[in-house]
């Protein structure tokens, strides 16, 4: 079963101020999300629910998502740099 994409408000922003060979690594990794999105070495700990992320380790950047099985749904909630993206 595939899971719908969205995206919070802020990480819209975050997503389109992205440079575009960051966008297709991302791209790359979120349709395999989209197909098995509870990958456990991905899961984030100290946070409720299922939440994980996708790392660009060339790059530096992280992706936040959150699986909501209920609507079947992968939700973006936060795109950025490892040092700022968790304090949020």
């Amino acid at each position: 079963m595939t899971y719908n994409l969205v995206f919070t408000q802020s990480a819209q922003k975050e997503w389109q101020s992205l440079d575009n060979t960051v966008k297709t690594a991302f791209k790359k990794k979120l349709t395999k999300v989209l197909e098995m999105p509870h990958i456990e070495k991905n899961r984030l700990s100290g946070y409720a629910g299922f939440r994980y992320k996708i790392k660009l380790r060339t790059v530096g950047y992280r992706l936040l998502y959150e699986v909501i099985d209920d609507t079947v749904t992968v939700e973006v909630i936060a795109i950025g740099k490892r040092d700022t993206i968790y304090n949020r």
